[in-house]
Formats: C-alpha cells, sequence, structure tokens
C-alpha cells in the first residue's frame, strides 16, 4: 500500500479491513441538554445523540454506554473511575473511544484519564459542545462528527480532546471561552491535528507505544488550590495544610512567595514531609510555565525546600496528576519517588524541567 500523505481521510481503511468499531461513552453535559423551567440540563440518551449526526455511520460502526447523564460541573474523581473502568473492560472490543462531556471540566477529565489510561494504542477522544445538539445553531453536530472522523483514523491513538475543528492532547487542553466555539485551546504544546471537512491533518506524528496498556481507577480528590492574592493573611495556609494532602500553589509570574506569607510557609514546608502533605507550586499565567530560579522570592524557597513546580505543565494537568501520584504509591514512597514519577513524562504533559 503506497505511503499515506499526512492528509488523509478517516474511512481509508474500510473495504479493505473494514469499518472501524468504536464505543461511545456519554456523561451528560451541555451537548446532551435540554431547556427546562431551571435552565438546561442534561436529558438526551446517546441514541438521540447519534441520531443528530447519521453521517457518523459512514466512518465507524457505532456502539454506545451511558455511565452518567450530569452537568460537568459535578464531574468528580468518581466519575473518571466509571470511564476508565469502562474502557478498560472493552479496550480489546473496540478499535477507539469517543467520550461525550460537558466543557466545564473537560480539561480536567482530559488530562485525568491521560494518567489514568496509559500506554494506549488506540484514541481515547473527548468532545462535547457549547451548545446542545438539538438546537437549530450549534456546534455540537460538528463536534461530534469530527471526534468520530478522528476517531476512526489510522494513527489516532492516546487521549485527546476535539473540539471546534482542532485535536489538543489531553494533558494540554484548557477551556479559554465561556461561550464561544472556539472554547478551548492548547497550551505550550502545538496542535498535534486539526479536522477539516471531515479530513484528519496531521502535524505530528504519532508516539511510538511500547508495552502494555496501564488502566488506573483511584484518584486522591483530597488536594486543594492555594491561589495567593496580594496581601492575603498567612492563617490561611494552616487550615489548608490540615485538610488536604496535597496543595497546588498559584503564584504570581514565574512562581514565588510573598513576603508577607514567607515564615508561615517556611515553617509549613519544614514539617510537609514527615506529615506526608505534598506542595507544587504553579502559575497563575496559562502560558509559557513556571521558573522559580529567575526572582529571589522562588529561588530561595525552592532552593531551601526542594521544591516542586509545574513548569510547562497545565493547571488542570498538574491538579490530576497529583491525585494520580498519592492514589497510586506505595506505603514506603519518598518525597523522592513522588518527584520523580512527577517530572516523568506523560502524555507530553511536561516538556522542561530543573528539578
Amino acid at each position: 500500500m503506497p505511503e499515506r500523505t499526512m492528509l488523509e481521510r478517516a474511512v481509508y481503511k474500510k473495504g479493505m479491513n473494514g469499518m472501524k468499531k468504536i464505543l461511545m461513552i456519554t456523561t451528560g453535559g451541555t451537548i446532551a441538554s435540554q431547556q427546562s423551567d431551571c435552565g438546561l440540563y442534561p436529558q438526551l440518551t446517546p441514541q438521540d445523540l447519534l441520531s443528530y449526526v447519521p453521517e457518523v455511520s459512514h466512518y465507524a460502526k457505532v456502539e454506545t454506554l451511558e455511565v452518567c447523564n450530569i452537568d460537568s460541573t459535578n464531574i468528580r474523581p468518581h466519575h473518571w473511575s466509571l470511564i476508565s473502568h469502562s474502557i478498560e473492560e472493552n479496550y480489546t472490543r473496540y478499535d477507539g473511544f469517543v467520550i461525550c462531556h460537558g466543557t466545564d471540566t473537560m480539561a480536567y477529565t482530559g488530562a485525568a484519564l491521560s494518567y489514568m489510561i496509559q500506554n494506549v494504542t488506540k484514541p481515547i477522544v473527548i468532545t462535547g459542545a457549547q451548545r446542545p445538539i438539538d438546537m437549530d445553531v450549534t456546534d455540537a453536530k460538528t463536534n461530534l462528527l469530527d471526534s468520530f472522523v478522528y476517531a476512526a483514523s489510522e494513527d489516532s491513538q492516546g487521549v485527546v480532546i476535539v473540539f471546534d475543528g482542532k485535536v489538543i492532547i489531553g494533558t494540554r487542553a484548557k477551556k479559554v471561552r465561556a461561550k464561544s466555539y472556539n472554547a478551548f485551546e492548547s497550551f505550550n504544546f502545538p496542535y498535534p491535528a486539526v479536522i477539516q471537512d471531515q479530513y484528519v491533518i496531521r502535524y505530528l506524528p504519532p508516539e511510538t507505544i511500547l508495552g502494555e496498556p496501564q488502566f488506573f481507577h483511584n484518584m486522591d480528590a483530597n488536594i486543594c488550590t492555594l491561589k495567593i492574592t496580594p496581601g492575603m493573611l498567612p492563617e490561611s495556609l494552616q487550615a489548608m495544610y490540615d485538610l488536604y494532602d496535597g496543595i497546588v500553589i498559584e503564584s504570581f509570574g514565574v512562581g514565588g512567595i510573598p513576603e508577607s506569607i514567607t515564615e508561615e510557609f517556611h515553617r509549613l514546608l519544614s514539617s510537609s514531609e514527615s506529615d506526608q502533605k505534598v506542595f507544587v507550586m504553579a502559575t497563575q499565567v496559562a502560558n509559557e510555565g513556571s521558573n522559580m530560579s529567575v526572582y529571589e522570592v522562588g529561588q530561595r524557597i525552592k532552593q531551601t525546600f526542594h521544591l516542586m513546580e509545574a513548569f510547562d505543565m497545565t493547571f488542570e494537568a498538574t491538579v490530576t496528576k497529583l491525585m494520580w501520584i498519592l492514589s497510586n504509591q506505595d506505603e514506603d514512597h519518598s518525597m523522592e519517588d513522588i518527584r520523580n514519577l512527577f517530572y516523568k513524562k506523560i502524555n507530553y504533559d511536561i516538556l522542561i524541567h530543573r528539578s
């Protein structure tokens, strides 16, 4: 067979090895919502969704599974576990998976599933919509069809989000617009592909996958975020420290600790390892990542406590990776074990770090 170009039709295998078999997993979200007296809420079944995009039958043979039917604001690690279990149980039966999901927590789900489902050579595509599929004007039909086009396309693999014609690595997505159709962007990493007129245009070759798929089903939800604000009170740190296993600090710029809370922060970090608490420094700035070595307010505390930082990871990936790490460690793990796993590249989540 002649070598394929970077521009490929999803159905090029049709008539040779048969049509791809795809499992559509639904969770609710705007795409499945209808209007009620109290606003939009998910009501449509998987079969309802497919009825709006009959063209899907040209690209794949589709079967469906509903794991929940909720607004994505209510998505929790429990639901990620339901999805990962469903994919593991059906992994050998299907050529790929399309997950319909609400947009508000889609980036978290994309990152979480990247850690819970690793080393996979099949596509796991997450999609949704800014407007319900039953509306006259909606992005839902295009997004859903594009997702099946990509899932049925040769060389598609791993956890990705397909939205507004863009393919985004699961660990690199972030919702940046509340209403517009181009709701998601990829941060600190290029789009591996786009979809135009049901053609997949690839910009990056698929990664070579060695070994068997790995599935994880536990996530430590006991993670919180400390978003630093000018003049915040140091007393707030102790309450978070007492309640949570891991704390992701969203600092300013490339990362640092304000003088007003430095003393209290030092005190807590000094006992964090013995208390099995994990801190990670991130930044409130979406692009380009952290680098605590640049300024005195960050360099001194990093050198003193060997504090981990997110570097070029998205906030969603940082949080969910920490959830995954803390749920899947041996009892005798060390802080060095956690640090090494945090800096291990998984689904392109981190490219540059200085541990």
